[in-house]
């Protein structure tokens, strides 16, 4: 409809010059009784014109070639809103497409021929994925999924360190679990590796190895062994949420290929680092932020910008038109330093996305639960899917604004009833997959041709509301707000059990019945075809 509605006005644009003035946009009203597509323009043209903007609506509203089989009415509301209301015959047409497109409805091709990478989960192999990793993992890999369907070519990437001062504490943990295995007296120190996963790989050399590693020089093979367990462990648990990464990057990697020197050298020649106390520091005072920040400290070590700079050149260097990178909250004041890095660098930061989410609490009987990483004392994601399922890991995961706090409740979640929105969704597609069976059995089908006969206000809001689903992918893809198809898909279920309450198909007149069960069936496309895009499933039985 939007598509329609643009090509309106461009037109008329001809006629009223003063519409390349202002930023055309439509969105439905609050209100359905004050039409499906509402724009304000009038009113922001208001000061411009020096007119009132119901004046400027009525020579806009003049002034557009209106088809009548596409909108049957245009209204004027309140200070100046220009309402546009929906045909049934449009509507009708919207019911065959979704059935004839059936899972492709929703899909554009909008960014076809472009390429995005997202880079997300990126946790260090020291340890299981947490729940903290788990709202990373189902939001990036969702919003792969939306640009997938607007269009992209879309590498999920995991950018990982395997070096530096936790992996060889990783490894030590490992090698002193190992000889107190041995039956060696151990202190173990409390800032290390306390997971009981850490006791698991000492024993896994141990059954392999016996004593031969007792004398071991250093923490080397026990480091090495942990990187490999904990790296299967991890690629197993995004599996099991149907997670399959492109690329997984080693920061070790900038190091070996001289990238990180390269970089170094670079700042140096434009003069935009300096030595002092020891240590190299940025300019960013001079690339527009408010101080300057070390990027090698005074021990020789990188800091985090300097890698973290030149793992995004290798970004753009791979030819990609968009790279988005999911952070936590904690890397909220971080990110803008590497930014900086890049533009200075030349390179178009604007191609660049940061998508900060917020962090997860989990809820059990009511009650918050404490969790230390550095104690161990965490829920692991296996274990949440193992608790709760995948399905409802994705969904709960999903359904919060990235910016908004998640309180994941577990006792809500394990409900297999309506007020858990994931058996809301999945029960009104299994709804409609026992209708659509009856219907069968009876021998009644969907007529296109019959579709006018839906003119009931239950039936034209959900009809209305199945038209909005192509729209709300493209601009939750464009916007990277996962969260927005499942609150879609919720008001999408309420409206269809309305539907399923007030709108009897079985012992209705044969073409109402029909036509009631085109709509069903499209229904239940656009719930299978969300839910697909949110990583759920759409079961056919409950």
């Amino acid at each position: 409809m939007k598509e329609y509605l643009y090509k309106i006005f461009n037109e008329a644009q001809n006629k009223l010059s003063y519409l390349n003035d202002v930023d055309i946009t439509f969105s439905p009203p609050n209100q359905s009784d004050h039409g499906d597509q509402s724009t304000n323009m009038a009113m922001l043209l208001t000061k411009k014109l020096k007119k009132n903007p119901r004046e400027i609506a009525s020579e806009i509203i003049e002034n557009l070639s209106i088809d009548k089989s596409v909108i049957t009415k245009v209204e004027i509301a309140g200070p100046g809103f220009i309402n546009f209301f929906f045909s049934a015959e449009y509507l009708a047409n919207i019911i065959q497409k979704i059935n004839d497109q059936n899972e492709n409805f929703g899909r554009s091709d909008k960014y076809k021929n472009k390429k995005a990478n997202i880079e997300f989960v990126s946790a260090n192999p020291t340890g299981p994925l947490t729940v903290g990793h788990g709202r990373n993992a189902v939001i990036g890999d969702t919003v792969a999924n939306l640009l997938e369907w607007i269009g992209y070519e879309v590498d999920r990437e995991y950018y990982f360190n395997n070096a530096g001062r936790q992996m060889r504490v990783l490894g030590e943990s490992v090698q002193l679990r190992y000889l107190e295995l041995l039956g060696e007296s151990i202190e173990f120190p409390e800032d290390y590796y306390q997971g009981e996963y850490i006791k698991e790989i000492a024993q896994h050399l141990i059954n392999e190895y016996g004593e031969s590693l007792k004398d071991e020089p250093d923490e080397t093979k026990f480091k090495e062994r942990a990187e490999k367990e904990i790296f299967d462990e991890i690629r197993s648990t995004l599996r099991s949420l149907n997670i399959e990464m492109q690329t997984f990057y080693n920061e070790h990697s900038l190091y070996e290929d001289g990238k990180i020197d390269m970089i170094l050298k670079k700042f140096e020649e434009m003069g935009l680092s300096y030595k002092k106390d020891n240590a190299v520091w940025l300019k960013l005072t001079e690339i527009g932020n408010e101080q300057d920040k070390v990027i090698v400290k005074s021990t020789g070590e990188p800091t985090y910008r300097l890698p973290d700079i030149a793992y995004h050149t290798t970004k753009f260097d791979r030819g990609f038109d968009l790279i988005i990178d999911l952070f936590g909250s904690d890397h909220n004041a971080t990110y803008p330093d590497v930014m900086a890095g890049l533009r200075a660098l030349g390179y178009d930061t604007e191609k660049v996305k940061v998508l900060i989410h917020q962090f997860v609490t989990i809820l059990d009987k009511g009650e918050v639960v404490k969790m230390s990483t550095r104690k161990a004392n965490y829920i692991t994601l296996d274990e949440l899917v193992e608790a709760v399922g995948k399905d409802v890991v994705r969904y709960f995961f999903n359904m919060r604004s990235l910016t908004s706090h998640l309180n994941f409740d577990i006792d809500l979640a394990k409900k297999q009833s309506e007020e858990n929105p994931v058996f809301y969704l999945q029960y009104a597609h299994a709804r409609i997959a026992s209708i659509l069976k009856m219907t069968s059995e009876q021998n009644l089908s969907e007529s296109y041709g019959d579709l006018e006969l839906l003119n009931t206000p239950t039936e034209m809001n959900l009809m209305k509301k199945l038209h909005q689903f192509e729209e709300e992918v493209l601009y939750s893809g464009e916007n990277y707000e996962p969260h927005r198809i499942a609150n879609y898909l919720e008001d999408t279920a309420a409206l269809f059990h309305k539907f399923y309450t007030e709108c009897r198909i079985l012992g209705t007149e044969e073409k109402l019945a029909s036509a009631r069960i085109a709509l069903a069936m499209a229904t239940q496309t656009v719930i299978k075809n969300g839910l697909t895009i949110l990583g759920v499933s759409a079961p056919d039985r409950m």
